[in-house]
């Protein structure tokens, strides 16, 4: 055999072993979830690995289209015996990671009641009710009562936005709108002022009223509240309580609120 042969076929061989270790890698790259063994690519995180598996992870302030923050901790589950944030912590080989054990859910619902009592939230006399995830999420973990006192805060309500109102009430400090804002529409219209119990959204204008800014329908900030916080106006019954998404199927089932209303308008 010549050496032109020998070279030809040895670079061959190094292809395949490359090929072969590639494959190796990939079929390696799992996490067992709830008992079953879920892929993941490098980058992602329990939650993308989790959601691209279609598995639900409980959760208020992730949103796979922003950086994982980790503020609400409705998506702590165990990662080999201790807790994380799903939404922020990075999907390793072989990690056994358990969702919805008792004692996951039974945190979950204590951090809902804990935002329930903390802000003035009445389900059934609020637009978004059926559309919310606070709420659908609190049905999804068996949260049925606040337990806790209720605080009552004195926030404001914001109309001065022809298109738009701000109820601070009934804001969960995500900071989904925040980030959209800052990061997809270039505008950083809203921020968190405060600290510990006296945190709370502000709008960044003059005045601190949303009228005296550019905030648009366009506006990706517009379309992520996970509650009833930022609504439209001039729509709010458009759809009677009873038809909507979380009255027909659990969250679950069809994913977040925002979400399932981008995709039907873009089906529109």
């Amino acid at each position: 055999m010549s050496e032109q042969s020998s070279v030809r076929l040895d670079g061959q061989g190094t292809a395949a072993e490359a090929v072969s270790d590639e494959v190796a890698r990939s079929e390696e790259a799992s996490i067992l979830l709830d008992g079953q063994k879920v892929p993941f690519s490098e980058g992602q995180t329990i939650m993308d690995a989790a959601m691209a598996a279609g598995t639900y992870i409980p959760h208020l302030c992730h949103n796979p289209e922003f950086k994982p923050h980790g503020s609400c901790r409705v998506c702590t589950v165990t990662v080999n015996g201790r807790t994380a944030a799903a939404c922020t912590m990075p999907a390793q080989n072989d990690q056994v990671v358990e969702t919805s054990t008792e004692a996951l859910q039974t945190e979950r619902r204590r951090l809902l009641q804990m935002l329930f009592v903390e802000g003035n939230h009445v389900c059934p006399a609020c637009e978004a009710s059926g559309n919310c995830q606070l709420q659908a999420v609190a049905y999804y973990v068996g949260m049925l009562s606040p337990h806790y006192n209720h605080f009552y805060p004195q926030r404001p309500v914001d109309a001065s936005h022809p298109d738009f109102f701000i109820d601070f009430n009934r804001c969960i400090l995500c900071e989904l709108c925040v980030r959209a804002s800052r990061d997809m529409d270039g505008k950083d219209l809203f921020a968190i002022s405060g600290r510990g119990i006296n945190s709370r959204l502000v709008v960044n204008s003059p005045s601190g009223r949303l009228g005296d800014t550019d905030f648009h329908t366009g506006d990706k900030a517009a379309h992520v509240c996970p509650v009833g916080a930022i609504l439209f106006k001039h729509q709010g019954y458009d759809k009677p309580i009873g038809e909507r998404l979380y009255d027909r199927q659990p969250i679950s089932e069809v994913g977040d609120a925002r979400a399932a209303e981008q995709g039907d308008q873009s089906n529109e």
